[in-house]
């Protein structure tokens, strides 16, 4: 059993509304992200919003998810890191890994989670990090020998910290469409009016990395945060 967690808590406070909520391809980032964990099979998919998630509820309302409500959403990301584990855990104890997911990063499918499973029971490695832009982060897998590692995370601390600090436990997944992230409207905009001229990510020499074409036609051009 794979389940997965999708962090959906942040403030967007650029955007002035829930980044959330924002349409790509005929439907919102949270629900692109929730359609690809679920096609991909994940068994439970716990949904992290933040305290004053109404806005998004509606999104939630008729998927087949559960909304935890994170009431510290502002202590940063490491707190609903461990609210969306501990619910998916409490309700899927017999839950064998989970994947951690975020809404502004729309190249991820439902193939992108498949490849990143697969990569772990080839691999038979704890984490299975993307690889992008020079770094590695989400989308990632942790198995459960690393549960009570991300339920002990600082607010401040993202789950990156565990795969920086496990190398010999992780596998890389080749994923340079994971730098597509939305954090300004600059950022939106450039997606929805369509694919930017090809651009050459470079990937340092790493083992254990799967190679992944662009399913959606979409072309890393910024950098990414490091902090998840």
């Amino acid at each position: 059993m794979i389940g997965a967690v999708i962090l959906a808590a942040g403030g967007s406070s650029r955007f002035g509304q829930p980044k959330q909520l924002l349409p790509f391809r005929g439907k919102t980032l949270v629900r692109t992200i929730i359609n690809a964990a679920c096609e991909a099979g994940c068994s439970s998919v716990a949904v992290v919003v933040a305290s004053n998630g109404e806005k998004v509820h509606p999104e939630l309302a008729h998927a087949n998810v559960m909304e935890v409500r994170n009431a510290n959403w502002q202590r940063e990301i490491g707190s609903s890191i461990r609210s969306g584990v501990q619910a998916l855990t409490d309700h899927a104890p017999d839950v064998e890994a989970i994947l951690l997911l975020v809404c502004d990063q729309p190249a991820v499918n439902a193939r992108v989670i498949e490849d990143l499973i697969a990569t772990h029971e080839t691999t038979k490695k704890a984490i299975v990090a993307s690889s992008y832009a020079d770094t590695v982060g989400v989308p990632a897998l942790f198995d459960r020998s690393l549960f009570e590692r991300l339920l002990s995370l600082s607010d401040e601390a993202g789950a990156k910290s565990i795969i920086l600090q496990n190398p010999e436990r992780v596998a890389q997944f080749a994923f340079p469409e994971g730098a597509i992230d939305i954090d300004t409207w600059e950022d939106w905009e450039k997606l929805n009016d369509g694919p930017a001229p090809p651009k050459t990510i470079s990937k340092g020499p790493q083992s254990h990395t799967v190679s992944h074409s662009d399913p959606n036609g979409l072309i890393a051009r910024r950098k990414i945060s490091g902090m998840i």
